[in-house]
């Protein structure tokens, strides 16, 4: 099936969404269950800076989120990737790649110094992502946690993510 279009998300979008991430991550092991609830806290904090989906044939089949993130030195912009999501008999077809190249060349074009996130360090080398330890936010496992660098030469201090991941909106 063929990618079609790459877009911001709709309102209409929202219920969609959720579903999509909710069935996405169902059967991760690495993950919490609660991916969909982040992106409604985020969305309900204003803190989706931005939040795409790829749509095949009218119909929304991924999704992605960039939320702002914090650094130690208080530089910014920063921005957190995630959570990425596409149906699961859609995903390996290249639909999660679009969505990511598109985001951050997205974020990258709004100023952003760079992107943080936790995740598969394996899938995420390919978008130009590198472990990052010495800049682990606290409640973060390290194995997982990655930055890219856009604008800034370097990363100083622990990050944070938006407190919408932790529960609190």
């Amino acid at each position: 099936m063929p990618l079609r279009e790459i877009r911001k998300e709709r309102s209409t979008d929202y219920s969609v969404i959720h579903a999509i991430t909710e069935v996405a991550f169902r059967e991760m092991p690495f993950s919490d269950g609660d991916e969909q609830v982040v992106i409604d806290r985020l969305r309900s904090a204003k803190a989706l800076t931005l939040s795409l989906v790829a749509v095949i044939e009218e119909k929304v089949v991924g999704h992605i989120a960039f939320s702002p993130a914090k650094a130690g030195d208080d530089s910014c912009p920063w921005f957190a990737l995630g959570p990425v999501s596409v149906l699961p008999d859609l995903q390996r077809q290249g639909i999660g790649s679009a969505l990511i190249e598109s985001g951050l060349e997205q974020i990258e074009d709004l100023g952003a110094l760079g992107c943080i996130l936790t995740g598969n360090p394996e899938y995420y080398r390919r978008f130009g992502f590198a472990l990052s330890p010495k800049n682990v936010p606290p409640n973060e496992p390290e194995e997982f946690f990655m930055l890219k660098l856009f604008k800034a030469t370097r990363a100083a201090g622990p990050f944070s993510f938006h407190k919408a991941f932790y529960g609190d909106a």
